[in-house]
């Protein structure tokens, strides 16, 4: 299993940069699939996007919202907030399945085995 740590989470105004990482562990790294996801205390948690095999795939309502990159030699993805707004403001949280669940079951629906601890992110003026 591969182990994620996230951050570059914070305190951000609306409209500024923002760029979360999750580097992992392990050298299985390059042999899962990543997904971003957040969550808000109380509501259920949404999935963002999920790069894997070189794809890169977006939930509906998150799309042109966000930019996943990735690089296995890094073992690191990141996560771009474009144009960062209020209601963006939660925790996000990374998490990994393998490469052939994720070609078997889809992104969005295969069931990730290792989790981030989350990074906070409030934007805010």
């Amino acid at each position: 299993q591969v182990r994620l740590v996230e951050s570059g989470g914070g305190l951000v105004r609306p409209g500024e940069s923002l760029t979360l990482s999750c580097v992992g562990s392990g050298s299985t790294f390059p042999y899962h699939g990543i997904a971003w996801f957040r969550q808000v205390p109380g509501k259920d948690r949404e999935a963002i996007s999920c790069i894997n095999d070189g794809h890169i795939y977006y939930k509906d309502s998150m799309k042109g919202r966000f930019a996943t990159s990735r690089d296995d030699a890094k073992k690191t993805v990141w996560l771009e907030v474009i144009d960062p707004k209020p209601e963006d403001s939660a925790t996000y949280y990374c998490a990994a399945a393998w490469s052939t669940v994720v070609r078997a079951l889809g992104c969005f629906d295969s069931e990730f085995h290792s989790w981030g601890q989350g990074t906070q992110v409030n934007v805010s003026s």
